[in-house]
């Protein structure tokens, strides 16, 4: 060698092994310059090298001690030693049997060591050839003793398994699944990867690199772990597609979960909700998305009310109302870690129903007006005022005339629009605190607080006028009604509303005796002593 040296000089491009460990570790490497001195060679991965190792050269003999000088990240330069490292002068002095017997002591106490826990383990060398398979893994993978003491490769422990249907994986596809496996592993593929075996199993495998170029696999049984975190993950689709908004808070209300709906509802991303934002924050962003009573809107008092309702649970939590007229009710339950969950329901729909159901209740279907019942239930209350404090009430009571001959000689199509048309002038002529229904037939009733009786004469008679002068068409007909009007004021003497409205009806058929077409007030009878004078 030292001749082929002196003739070349130096040579490049030369296959080589460096060998550590006692020759337990080898690592191949390509020697890009030799001299007499050192060599410069090239590694994979310089990493895990020792300072003081063995270089092989294929055909050149007997390995060479050297000592590493310089090193990159996939380079390393290095002098020969030749014998004269004190360092490789004492290690060479033990003899081998000696060095052997100082190895085997930890290498076995470390096997038993693995063969003890419950997480499979294999040793792969940098050939990809298992050098340690423990008890755990062959179990898992009812891989025979005979066979993990051959030192099989990691190709024919992951054909054993597709040979013994080991891998929930479809037969079309085994293949191609082992060899992705292989690769992996040889790659030194570091992340974490799940594996789903024929039984149900699910196991963890994670593979780390070893310093001299091999791996060691880990197989963790997580079937447990992963059965929960798949029901997590099914909750929580189930609750991203429900139809009630559902936040999730923890102890400090900052927000853990948010679906679909509420994301939404709060104009965020999934990005923006998984920073688990405060629940006050958000409250705050979409003040101005709710409808407010007055416009003098104070946001701190707002969020603080929101935020109150939702730390005590037992306190019944206000519904919302957006901007846009929607109704959403709030739930609010508090969790065992002291966190929240809390449900918006949009109840649109039922307000919309139930008011719509008050309507029918409460108002007459044809004119709009309240219907008898409602009419006389908020005129009773009014007439409580009336006795409390003493202030002015009148009522009126209007008829249509001669409606039974509009009826006969037009039909009930015109009588109908007759009705709704006084209906019109009634409800244009009536201030807010008035209360105007319809009691029956072709007969209403026009109830006024604050008023007097000269005042409800003046209300009367400009009605008796609005009605008169307003022409109607219809279904091709032109024609006029006209009404008249009986009306009368509250005094203490009478019993109730009932005798109010029953004086003011007097009054009615006086007009009506009058020829029709005008307002008559009620005027209490002459007692009989008076009479007689």
């Amino acid at each position: 060698m030292s001749k082929q040296l002196s003739q070349t000089g130096t040579r490049t491009f030369l296959a080589g092994k460096i060998i550590s460990n006692y020759g337990q570790s080898t690592i191949d490497c390509v020697v890009r310059r030799i001299s007499n001195d050192g060599a410069t060679v090239e590694v994979e991965n310089s990493l895990g090298i020792p300072e003081l190792f063995h270089l092989a050269i294929a055909g050149e003999g007997n390995p060479r001690p050297c000592k590493r000088v310089w090193q990159s990240d996939k380079q390393l330069g290095l002098a020969f030693e030749d014998g004269h490292s004190p360092a490789k002068a004492k290690a060479d002095t033990l003899p081998p049997e000696h060095r052997s017997s100082l190895m085997r002591g930890p290498m076995l106490s470390l096997r038993a060591a693995f063969d003890e826990i419950e997480i499979g383990i294999v040793l792969l060398d940098g050939n990809m050839r298992a050098q340690f398979i423990n008890r755990a893994f062959r179990k898992m993978w009812d891989v025979p003793d005979a066979m993990a003491c051959r030192n099989p490769s990691f190709v024919e422990l992951m054909y054993h398994g597709r040979d013994t249907s080991a891998y929930q994986v479809p037969a079309a596809e085994l293949d191609a699944y082992v060899a992705e496996r292989v690769r992996c592993v040889k790659a030194g593929a570091m992340a974490p990867v799940k594996l789903r075996r024929s039984d149900g199993e699910v196991l963890l495998v994670q593979c780390a690199v070893l310093p001299n170029g091999g791996r060691m696999l880990s197989y963790t049984i997580v079937t447990e772990i992963a059965r929960r975190s798949e029901e997590l993950e099914g909750l929580r689709n189930a609750l991203e597609n429900v139809d009630e908004g559902i936040v999730l808070l923890d102890a400090d209300l900052n927000v853990q979960f948010l679906n679909q709906k509420m994301r939404k509802f709060w104009g965020l991303t999934p990005e923006q909700a998984a920073r688990k934002p405060a629940y006050a924050d958000l409250v705050a962003k979409a003040a101005r998305a709710y409808h407010h009573a007055t416009t003098a809107f104070d946001l701190k008092a707002f969020v603080a009310k929101r935020v109150a309702a939702v730390r005590d649970p037992d306190a019944d939590a206000p519904n919302l109302r957006t901007a846009d007229g929607r109704h959403i009710r709030v739930h609010c339950l508090k969790l065992e870690n002291n966190g929240r969950l809390l449900t918006y329901h949009d109840i649109s729909d039922l307000v919309r129903n139930a008011e719509q159901l008050e309507k029918l209740a409460t108002t007459d279907a044809m004119t709009g007006l309240y219907n008898r019942g409602h009419f006389l239930s908020l005129a009773k209350t009014e007439w409580s005022r009336f006795q409390r404090y003493c202030r002015p009430l009148s009522v009126l009571m209007i008829d249509i005339d001669h409606f039974k001959t509009v009826n006969d000689r037009y039909g009930h199509a015109v009588g109908d629009e007759a009705l709704i048309s006084v209906a019109n002038a009634c409800r244009k002529g009536k201030r807010d605190p008035d209360i105007v229904g319809r009691l029956g037939g072709e007969e209403f009733a026009l109830l006024l607080p604050e008023t007097d009786l000269s005042q409800a004469r003046v209300v009367a008679n400009r009605l008796v006028k609005n009605v008169a002068g307003h022409s109607l068409t219809a279904h091709n007909v032109h024609f006029r009604v006209t009404v008249s009007i009986g009306f009368a004021a509250a005094s203490l003497s009478m019993a109730g509303f009932e005798a109010l409205l029953h004086a003011a009806d007097q009054a009615l058929y006086q007009a009506k005796s009058r020829g029709r077409n005008c307002s008559v007030a009620w005027s209490p009878p002459i007692a009989p002593k008076h009479a007689a004078e």
